[in-house]
Parts: structure tokens; C-alpha cells; sequence
């Protein structure tokens, strides 16, 4: 899960362009990118939200770590302020 504040869009696109096909060599998809969405308690959220799903925890980090999405990476550099995390969730039946 991410939140990203935008500071130059046109640059932060290229790199837009450039995750969906590292995440999905990782097992990995997206479950939101950006869009519409609303705080519905606490201070409000203006950041861009971003919410991947991995298959394992393991998966998400040889994501992150990989030389694919180091490079992706630097497209982002100047172009927003991010906070990713990554959480090792339950599954639920």
C-alpha cells in the first residue's frame, strides 16, 4: 500500500507507464490506483492511494528490491513524495 503526493505529473506518468509489467512479473496486482476515494474518518487523505496484492509477502519484496523496479524507481524521483508499505496480511475465508 502506498500514498503518493504528485509534484509533476507528466514525468510521475512515465513511470505509471513502466509498474504494471514489473508488478506482474512478480505475481503481483493492482487492487487501486488512484481514483476517487474519501476519508471517512480522521484527517483527510489528498494523496494519491495506491493498494497492490502479492502473492506472498516474499513476492512483494523481490518486487520492490528487483533491478526492474529500481529503475522504474528513478522515474519517480522529482516527480512526487511517496510513502510505501508492505504488510504481511491474513487470509480471510
Amino acid at each position: 500500500m502506498g500514498s503518493v503526493q504528485v509534484t509533476d505529473w507528466p514525468r510521475y506518468s512515465e513511470y505509471m507507464k513502466q509498474t504494471p509489467g514489473i508488478i506482474a512479473q512478480y505475481g503481483g496486482r493492482f487492487i487501486a490506483r488512484g481514483g476517487e476515494s474519501m476519508t471517512l474518518e480522521g484527517p483527510e487523505v489528498t494523496e494519491r492511494v495506491v493498494i497492490l496484492e502479492f502473492p506472498t509477502f516474499e513476492a512483494a519484496k523481490q518486487f520492490f528490491h528487483s533491478e526492474e523496479y529500481q529503475c522504474a524507481r528513478t522515474l519517480r524521483e522529482g516527480a512526487a513524495v511517496a510513502q510505501f508499505y508492505a504488510i504481511d496480511g491474513v487470509q480471510v475465508a
